[in-house]
Parts: structure tokens; C-alpha cells; sequence
């Protein structure tokens, strides 16, 4: 069984976890945007990804964003592997 790659998706993913690792690189001003960019990363997740998984990668990715040290792990793109290669769809 062949699986779909959606580059688009890929390619928004990888750019989303680089915006929210900026904030980890800019002291001061990263935890501020953090409070910003949190909620709007859980809502980018759950249209990017719909039903069960973009529900729980949505919930770990504001999590993760709004914890202070935690900006580095790349949400989007964990979760675009996670879609694309070990879902059953």
C-alpha cells in the first residue's frame, strides 16, 4: 500500500516549527511570543490535520509551546511522519 506525501503539508510543517523555535532563540521576547503563538499553533494543528490526531497533536504542540524550554521538539512535522507513514487511513 503506497502511501500519500503531501509536501504542502510538509513543507507549512517544517516552516511552523521554525516559528516556534524562533521564540526559543530570542531571549525575552520568546516567552511573550510563546503566549501568542501557543493557541495559534494548537489551531493551525487541528485544520492541518483533522479528527483524532490533529485533536492530540494539537493538545501536545500547546503544551509544548507554552512550556518554557520545550520550543526546540518539532510538533508539525512529528506529526506529518506520524500522518503520512503510521496512521492507518
Amino acid at each position: 500500500m503506497t502511501k500519500n506525501i503531501n509536501l504542502s503539508k510538509l513543507i507549512l510543517s517544517v516552516l511552523f516549527d521554525a516559528i516556534g523555535m524562533t521564540s526559543f532563540f530570542i531571549p525575552g521576547f520568546g516567552e511573550f511570543s510563546d503566549v501568542i503563538w501557543a493557541p495559534l499553533s494548537y489551531w493551525l494543528m487541528t485544520k492541518m490535520y483533522a479528527g483524532k490526531i490533529g485533536q492530540v497533536s494539537g493538545v501536545i504542540n500547546f503544551v509544548e509551546e507554552i512550556a518554557p524550554g520545550l520550543d526546540f521538539i518539532p510538533t508539525f512535522t512529528l506529526t506529518w511522519i506520524y500522518d503520512t507513514f503510521f496512521s492507518k487511513k
